[in-house]
């Protein structure tokens, strides 16, 4: 449940982000910028429509799958949503500094040319693109995959919007305590975490599958410490990659994730880019 909690309340917020330099550039300019504002939302309309539609595929697809179908397909999600996170880091990276200047000067060509059609598309696809990102993360953890969601999942999706709704909002208010480096730079991390993670489930499944060999099966056993089959411990090990019984191949999974991850980051530095100068809204 913390878990769900968390993507959803992470990628609503950078939904809300963009939402928002949409919305107050187009509601503070003259009244034909704000002809926009009904484009805009229709644009956040279709997004969400669309992440919905894909959500609803993936569980109905998993319903009609079999045992060994749905553990493979399940195992390809995961790996997806793996990628989609250290991707996701990456472009928050390389264009975070940008971002809301690029935004608005989009907005501002399709104003010079009245073309709300514009604005439409760049809402629908921001909050799709958002959307799709959150509901292929949530899959991965569990959300459906038994073919159906049930209502502890569903809590966790209402309170993880609602915490992004009131995470935004103190972020709009409070630009020295609580700001959008501070936000952007935790969340990342966390999310690195979530991926590794995620990449460490998908190496149970192959090992279960015998795809992949397991080569020492326990290399230290800390289940007395953590069991990661407890409540506590299968958080931790959502969100961390922990693993109390630890195989050779998990380790070197591990290993694998964070040396691609510091490879990435270290072509994709930007000796230029600061958080606290950027400009997020």
């Amino acid at each position: 449940m913390s878990q769900i909690i968390f993507v959803v309340w992470r990628e609503s917020i950078e939904a809300l982000l963009i939402i928002g330099i949409l919305h107050a550039w187009l509601n503070n300019g003259n009244t034909s910028a704000r002809q926009g504002l009904l484009w805009l939302w229709f644009g956040v309309g279709s997004g969400l429509l669309a992440a919905v539609s894909l959500g609803a595929m993936l569980v109905g697809f998993t319903a009609v799958l079999s045992s060994d179908a749905q553990d493979y397909f399940q195992t390809a999600m995961m790996l997806l949503a793996c990628t989609l996170i250290v991707q996701m880091v990456l472009w928050m990276r390389q264009h975070g500094h940008t971002f809301k200047r690029d935004i608005e000067m989009s907005l501002a060509e399709k104003h010079r040319t009245s073309n709300w059609w514009g604005v439409f598309l760049l809402a629908a696809l921001a909050c799709a693109r958002e959307g799709s990102e959150t509901v292929i993360f949530l899959y991965s953890l569990g959300f459906g995959r038994s073919g159906h969601v049930n209502w502890i999942q569903w809590l966790a999706v209402f309170i993880g919007m609602t915490l992004a709704w009131i995470t935004f909002y103190l972020l709009q208010l409070s630009g020295r305590i609580f700001t959008w480096q501070t936000f952007f730079r935790v969340t990342e991390i966390i999310l690195l975490f979530l991926g590794v993670g995620l990449f460490e489930g998908s190496i149970d499944k192959l090992i279960d599958k015998e795809i992949i060999p397991t080569g020492i099966d326990t290399l230290w056993d800390t289940s007395c410490i953590l069991d990661d089959s407890s409540i506590v411990g299968s958080v931790v090990a959502t969100l961390t990659g922990y693993r109390a019984h630890l195989a050779l191949a998990n380790l070197l999974a591990y290993i694998f994730f964070w040396l691609v991850v510091w490879v990435l980051l270290h072509r994709t530095r930007n000796p230029q880019f600061s958080y606290a100068h950027g400009d997020y809204i």
